[in-house]
């Protein structure tokens, strides 16, 4: 009970403070999980990745001033041997 109370905690987390959540498809265990976690590590613009094996979601946080386009997005996904459902960006504050 307490490790699924953990992991609903650290996805909670997740989903409200990264950048960039992208759903993929076919990710069915946790060898899938370490290779699209080196994909995405291997990225310059890439400060921190998480994936959710549960919820078939990489949790992405882009390092500040830099950016990643939803077309690399998707190479990197692909060239790891999945397919990407869907990419939902977050939504930063307007400075005034």
């Amino acid at each position: 009970m307490f490790l699924f109370l953990l992991s609903l905690c650290t996805q909670s987390w997740a989903t409200e403070n990264s950048d960039i959540d992208v759903v993929i498809k076919g990710m069915v265990c946790s060898f899938c999980v370490q290779g699209i976690e080196k994909k995405f590590s291997s990225e310059k613009s890439i400060e921190k990745v998480e994936v959710n094996l549960d919820l078939s979601t990489v949790y992405l946080w882009i390092k500040e001033k830099q950016s990643l386009q939803d077309e690399r997005i998707t190479v990197i996904v692909q060239e790891a041997g999945y397919n990407v459902e869907e990419i939902k960006r977050k939504q930063l504050p307007q400075k005034p």
